[in-house]
């Protein structure tokens, strides 16, 4: 089995690739890779991300990886980390506004824009997902088991059906997404201790 985790650039994706290698079975070859003709031929797809979406956004389009990763997100198991999952969206408020991938209908929201005082930004540490649907990903995962964030906007997915994992902090957000073939997570399972390798785990043996 072959593993692509996408390199654009951006995020901890060593990180990532020693957390997946941890949990792959044996003989998996895991790919840190920019090459788009291995992750079109990988048989999962890792697509991590941290940091600003409008740098996410331009170097995926400098390194000619913007169709690509469209594409294996509507063919491959495919597993959307933090900016993974925010840039699925099609448009984020940072800055003056971003365009993102448009995989699926929704915005990325700031949560300062909440104005509730107290509220510190960016949500950095650990936190609640309470699962909101059954999903192979969530299999030996505790509802309501505490997962590693860092982050300053949240997604706000327009099919709410997509809603796999919810947080509270300022409001409930959709801090997990699931379709077809596709989980996106907000938090950073690599840094999530047990669960967040259990997690990694189940995407290793998914079958969409």
């Amino acid at each position: 089995m072959k593993v692509a985790i996408i390199d654009y650039n951006m995020g901890n994706l060593h990180s990532v690739g020693r957390a997946v290698s941890h949990v792959a079975p044996a003989g998996t070859q895991v790919e840190i890779t920019a090459d788009p003709d291995f992750i079109r031929h990988a048989d999962r797809i890792v697509f991590p991300g941290q940091g600003a979406a409008r740098d996410c956004m331009r170097e995926l389009e400098t390194r000619g990886l913007s169709e690509i990763v469209r594409e294996v997100a509507k063919t491959k198991p495919f597993l959307g980390i933090c900016m993974g999952m925010q840039v699925l969206m099609e448009f984020s408020e940072e800055n003056a506004g971003v365009e993102c991938m448009g995989v699926y209908a929704g915005k990325v929201n700031y949560f300062k824009h909440l104005n509730i005082a107290h509220l510190k930004t960016p949500q950095m540490g650990w936190n609640q997902i309470q699962q909101k649907t059954a999903h192979p990903l969530w299999a030996g995962i505790q509802d309501g088991a505490r997962f590693y964030f860092v982050h300053s906007y949240y997604v706000e997915p327009t099919d709410k059906n997509l809603v796999t994992g919810e947080t509270a902090y300022g409001l409930n957000y959709a801090s997990a997404i699931a379709k077809d073939n596709v989980f996106a997570i907000q938090a950073h399972p690599e840094k999530s201790a047990n669960d967040g390798l259990r997690l990694l785990a189940n995407f290793m043996q998914w079958q969409p």
